[in-house]
């Protein structure tokens, strides 16, 4: 197993780097104007994968921010992870061609598993399924709406997709510097096959150690975001840490 993979997120709002508190999009606090130099930033920092989302696309159904990404795309070496509004092979298909290595299939996956199984059968390696809870049933359409469907059913029903990764993030600690749900996460996790990613609520270096702890080794990585932009997390110390883990 190769060491936790740390990702820095942005998440895109007309254009901006923002963070959210909780997925409200009236709670929004713009971090930078330019994503791409953010991008290029957390690059040089030495980080190894990107997260990004799109979140007007998240709410409405498809690609809203699309100059931003390609912006991104543009100026970065290092591998981009995408979501929002990826509802149909058409966008899978266009991100794909443009650079992006993974997309997140989020609502879609609850609204329409087949597509999700095309898609993964299509790009293995590169589709992955967002799964957003709300005290742990799924949370969907921007997390504006929350279904009757349990988190670890949802992830259950694509065990044998080719899903390259579930990205796990706890509504109620997102963007909230809580610290990540630990116990949900790595449950998860233990329960699928599937790789998991934690993310919602990583708040400190605290969190870095609890990552390097031997029960987190079953995790992919974790996304930070709002911890970075406001200085709680060192890059070189949380990645050196990882590293020596």
């Amino acid at each position: 197993m190769g060491a936790v993979i740390l990702f820095p997120a942005i998440d895109l709002k007309e254009g901006r780097c923002v963070r959210l508190k909780q997925g409200d999009m009236d709670q929004a606090t713009i971090f930078n104007d330019d994503p791409a130099a953010q991008a290029a930033t957390f690059e040089s920092q030495g980080f190894q994968w990107l997260h990004v989302v799109d979140l007007d696309g998240a709410f409405a159904g498809k690609p809203m921010n699309a100059s931003a990404v390609e912006a991104i795309l543009q100026r970065v070496r290092f591998p981009v992870q995408l979501g929002g509004g990826i509802r149909d092979m058409k966008t899978v298909e266009g991100w794909l061609a443009k650079g992006v290595a993974r997309v997140i299939i989020g609502t879609a996956a609850v609204r329409d598993p087949g597509f999700v199984r095309e898609a993964a059968k299509a790009f293995p390696g590169k589709v992955a399924v967002g799964i957003d809870a709300r005290d742990g049933f799924v949370a969907v359409e921007g997390w504006a709406e929350t279904s009757a469907l349990a988190a670890d059913d949802l992830g259950r029903r694509f065990e044998d997709a080719g899903v390259a990764a579930i990205v796990y993030t706890d509504i109620a600690r997102d963007g909230m510097l809580q610290g990540i749900n630990w116990d949900g996460t790595i449950a998860l996790a233990h329960a699928l096959t599937i790789p998991v990613i934690a993310s919602g609520g990583l708040a400190s270096m605290a969190d870095i150690e609890r990552l390097c702890a031997p029960d987190a080794a079953i995790l992919e990585g974790a996304i930070t975001g709002r911890a970075l932009y406001d200085g709680r997390i060192d890059p070189a110390a949380a990645l050196a840490r990882l590293a020596a883990a």
